[in-house]
């Protein structure tokens, strides 16, 4: 939805289809070194099967790769399965074998070519999250699902279009959580251009994977070291360390894995339930500062060298505990937009249950509302939450299948339904 309001990725960055070793940005050595790796895990290959692991095209790039190779004596044409040099079936020597071990101890990865940290970082500034501009007509289709009070709603849309961070707080039940995801769903309408992998200084950074990436549909002639997606959405809750926040160096197959915010470059990132991680809050807040002012990220590499990542990322902190229990006014300052997520009005919260009942095929009943309402919640002056309408009516519908009798907002359901859920703390 939101893509009828971009300004469209494809637009401001396509990468070019490289016609030369020069314009892959890598140097022979390494290309050599990763063709050598591939044939030595997948054995025999052609010319066009070795360009396709290597995400790479044959002429130019990976015919110049094989002529070296050849004539170094590391691989050996085994056959031709057609005309073209490009189906010769390509071996690895006793040589190359001894070449591709040396080149596996500095580094496993034997994937896609990667592309340079410089060609990256110019890509996400031509991406950027200021492309993606909402208006309230793309908010209230995204949102219509939800039941969000106007102040509320009026906030939400220039945080988005902020690109920047948003606070979201309030008690826990309330939509935060899905707030956030509903937003992300809105920004997968657009599409943008990230590299299976980075190389620095010889080093290797995988970027894309099939958990956090949504593959878009493919546009033609264009580097297929680049892999078109819908701008990333990735959540984030207790499992997030400081140590996940830096390049995760694998001491076995000595490559990188990208950081969350790395990942989510272009896109949004969802820190839920913030404050339950197992750093402390204002670790995790002190990590963050320079990032969100700066809008760069510097990590660190296993030699103790710090790179510079662009930082564009919409970033979503949401909590159920009091902002003041978490973070300070040096903190709250850089953060753009703060947005508390209210407990629902009466009036939200008779729409939200008569929602859910419709959604769950229960038969909506006024008296019914009434009648929860005076026992459950006004008689033991019980808050209440938006999550209250789904979890209730859900209880109603397993009890009514263990009697054996039609779901229905009768004073006994709803009575055993509230003694089986509400529980005083």
């Amino acid at each position: 939805m939101a893509q009828q309001q971009n300004t469209p990725a494809e637009i401001t960055f396509t990468p070019p289809m490289p016609t030369s070793i020069k314009d892959t940005g890598l140097g022979l050595g390494f290309l050599t070194d990763l063709a050598l790796k591939i044939m030595y895990f997948e054995g025999n290959l052609t010319g066009y099967e070795l360009a396709d692991r290597m995400k790479l095209p044959y002429p130019g790039v990976v015919d110049q790769a094989l002529d070296f190779l050849k004539r170094e004596k590391l691989v050996e044409v085994k056959g031709a399965g057609g005309f073209a040099e490009a189906a010769y079936q390509y071996a690895i020597s006793l040589q190359g074998r001894a070449m591709g071990r040396e080149a596996l101890d500095r580094s496993q990865y034997a994937g896609p070519a990667p592309v340079t940290l410089d060609v990256y970082s110019k890509s996400v500034h031509s991406q950027t999250m200021s492309n993606v501009v909402v208006h309230q007509r793309t908010m209230r289709q995204a949102l219509s699902h939800l039941v969000i009070n106007e102040d509320t709603f009026s906030q939400l849309g220039p945080a988005i279009n902020s690109g920047r961070s948003v606070f979201l707080f309030g008690h826990p039940g309330n939509g935060k959580t899905a707030i956030a995801e509903s937003v992300g769903e809105m920004i997968l309408g657009d599409a943008m251009y990230i590299p299976h992998a980075v190389e620095i200084g010889g080093q290797i950074i995988r970027v894309f994977d099939y958990i956090n990436h949504k593959v878009a549909q493919e546009t033609k002639n264009h580097d297929p070291r680049w892999v078109r997606i819908q701008r990333p959405v990735i959540i984030t809750g207790g499992e997030l360390t400081l140590e996940t926040l830096d390049l995760v160096y694998d001491e076995t197959n000595k490559f990188y894995e990208a950081p969350f915010q790395m990942k989510a470059n272009g896109g949004l990132l969802l820190i839920d339930d913030f404050g339950r991680q197992q750093a402390r809050p204002r670790d995790l807040l002190n990590r963050w500062i320079v990032p969100l002012e700066k809008r760069v990220d510097f990590l660190t590499l296993h030699t103790g060298r710090k790179i510079e990542i662009p930082f564009d990322v919409l970033i979503v902190f949401s909590t159920n505990l009091a902002p003041r229990d978490l973070v300070d006014e040096a903190f709250l300052r850089r953060i753009r937009h703060k947005i508390e997520i209210s407990d629902p009005s009466w009036d939200e919260y008779r729409e939200i249950f008569r929602r859910i009942c419709e959604h769950r095929k229960v038969p909506y009943d006024d008296r019914g509302l009434a009648y929860l309402i005076q026992e459950h919640y006004l008689k033991p002056n019980r808050p209440k939450r938006a999550c209250h309408p789904r979890d209730i009516v859900d209880q109603l519908i397993d009890i009514a299948r263990y009697l054996n009798v039609q779901p229905a907002l009768t004073k006994d359901l709803i009575d055993r339904a509230c003694q089986a859920y509400f529980v005083e703390i």
